[in-house]
């Protein structure tokens, strides 16, 4: 029904960037919210950055000030931008997104396939 697909993933630097994409496609009525998850080895997924359809945004403590999340409600895309990158961002990142499909069905979260990003000199 909705496919959610990532790019920009890589190997970074310290203290380098890199900027994720991911668009939606399929059968989408309206998406409530899109956002990014990361997961480490050894550690739970957790929530990096999210927007919802009105443009508020919220990040996780370890990101503010150096990540930022956007939006192309016209494209169904979300970007995160990931400025001054340490090795503790290294994780396979997730994007999400919560999409109402019909009118009469409350939103629904969907998942990419994930991209692996690492910060290593």
């Amino acid at each position: 029904q909705v496919q959610l697909v990532e790019s920009g993933g890589g190997l970074v630097q310290p203290g380098g960037s890199l900027r994720l994409s991911c668009a939606a496609s399929g059968t989408i009525l309206s998406i409530r919210a899109m956002g990014w998850y990361r997961q480490a080895p050894g550690k739970q997924r957790e929530l990096v950055a999210r927007i919802t359809s009105v443009g508020s945004t919220n990040y996780a403590d370890s990101v503010k000030g150096r990540f930022t999340v956007s939006r192309d409600t016209a494209k169904n895309t979300v970007y995160l931008q990931m400025n001054s990158l340490k090795p503790e961002d290294t994780a396979v990142y997730y994007c999400n997104g919560l999409v109402k499909t019909s009118w009469s069905t409350p939103g629904t979260d969907y998942w990419g396939q994930g991209t692996q990003v690492t910060v290593s000199s």
